[in-house]
């Protein structure tokens, strides 16, 4: 079974050799997302739910591209640079994500360049 790399105009182009996501059968991994604009490059929001809302339109986009959507989520990991950041992304998250049930998730707290927020990754089964 082969590994086939998933890209898309409408999501920011990744800053090192890695893919925007990664099928090998029935799962596709999307890697991290940050709040990109992917025609400009820019942070789109300026704070941690309009940069969560925009990091979700780039995720959506390359699942998009892969055939998918949220619906097929089974894991979600979201990495927040601030704990004060945590409630503010769950009123968005509970928004966006959907009706239960919802994928598994994992929130860590960690260092992101310059003015980023939050960066999420979704691991998803494809029918």
């Amino acid at each position: 079974m082969s590994k086939t790399a998933v890209s898309t105009e409408n999501a920011p182009k990744p800053p090192a050799k890695f893919s925007q996501a990664v099928r090998k059968g029935n799962l596709l991994q999307v890697a991290g997302q940050v709040a990109f604009d992917p025609a400009t490059g820019a942070i789109v929001g300026d704070d941690v739910a309009g940069q969560t809302r925009q990091t979700f339109k780039n995720i959506e986009a390359v699942l998009a591209e892969a055939g998918s959507s949220l619906a097929d989520a089974i894991m979600v990991r979201v990495y927040l640079t601030d704990t004060a950041h945590f409630a503010p992304f769950n009123e968005v998250y509970d928004e966006l994500i959907g009706e239960a049930p919802q994928p598994a998730r994992t929130t860590v707290y960690v260092g992101l360049p310059g003015e980023l927020l939050v960066e999420i990754d979704v691991l998803c089964v494809l029918d």
